[in-house]
């Protein structure tokens, strides 16, 4: 029956018989392709990186932001604060925990402030951890896809990546948006498994901060924690990461040993 009926298809149709077939053929090529491509881009496997604290020490430009949005609300800050605890969770989080010293509830306010300042001066400040350049390169070259997640504005991370001359190593570039609907790191993290087709089995987030960790849980990822960035290693173990890496030379290979289901050496 079902040979009748696709007979009867192709003789309904006026074009020649073989190139009817040849055109059945390369549709199924084609589908068979689609298939099997996304099965692969499934089964790839990928690494989702944090920014701050964990590429690059982006204290300095962070500090002078800080203090330039303090100071655009009227406060006069101690010029000496350390902000490295705070750095890591959404800028409005940050903020708040600023202004609490003082009494002041304009977290908005701050946060434009801090915006404006940090897009035209403050993100240059941020310089890479040694050994972090060729950790990615190493990662590239083996064919890990790498993407990059971050609570900072994409349009910020974007420009701090170009200007470093990281970008070309990322498969994507994420972070915030002016919506605030990928503000934290659960949220983001969905967001690029989804749009990539991402397994989070086959998907590894490297952060220095507690959020990283939980965030990748939250999403069914694992957590690579690196000890050289703004968090802890009581916090990191804390929140369940599931390795810890000591140094950025010794990143790619923690990396790699994670995703190809090994134990790196203590």
């Amino acid at each position: 029956m079902e040979g009748k009926l696709g007979y009867r298809c192709i003789r309904n149709d006026r074009r020649p018989r073989a190139i009817i077939l040849t055109e059945q053929k390369r549709n199924q090529t084609n589908l068979y392709s689609f298939a099997f491509g996304r099965y692969l881009r499934i089964m790839t496997c990928s690494v989702l990186l944090d920014l701050d604290g964990t590429l690059i020490d982006s204290h300095p430009g962070i500090l002078a932001s800080c203090l330039a949005a303090l100071r655009a609300l009227g406060h006069e800050p101690d010029e000496t604060l350390d902000l490295r605890r705070t750095i890591g969770p959404p800028l409005e989080d940050m903020m708040q925990i600023l202004l609490r010293s003082y009494g002041d509830d304009r977290v908005g306010e701050a946060v434009a402030a801090y915006r404006q300042h940090y897009g035209e001066s403050g993100l240059l400040g941020s310089v890479p951890y040694p050994g972090i350049g060729k950790s990615l390169e190493e990662m590239k070259r083996t064919g890990l896809r790498i993407y990059l997640a971050t609570s900072k504005r994409t349009i910020f991370a974007s420009r701090i990546l170009d200007h470093l001359k990281f970008a070309t190593y990322f498969d994507g570039i994420y972070g915030s948006v002016p919506s605030g609907e990928l503000d934290h790191k659960p949220e983001l993290l969905a967001h690029i498994l989804s749009k990539h087709s991402l397994s989070p089995s086959h998907s590894l987030m490297v952060g220095d901060r507690r959020y990283d960790i939980s965030g990748a849980h939250a999403v069914g990822m694992r957590g690579l924690g690196v000890l050289w960035g703004y968090g802890t290693r009581d916090e990191l173990e804390t929140a369940g990461a599931d390795q810890l890496v000591d140094s950025p030379a010794d990143l790619a290979h923690t990396v790699l040993s994670m995703v190809n289901g090994k134990q790196s050496p203590g």
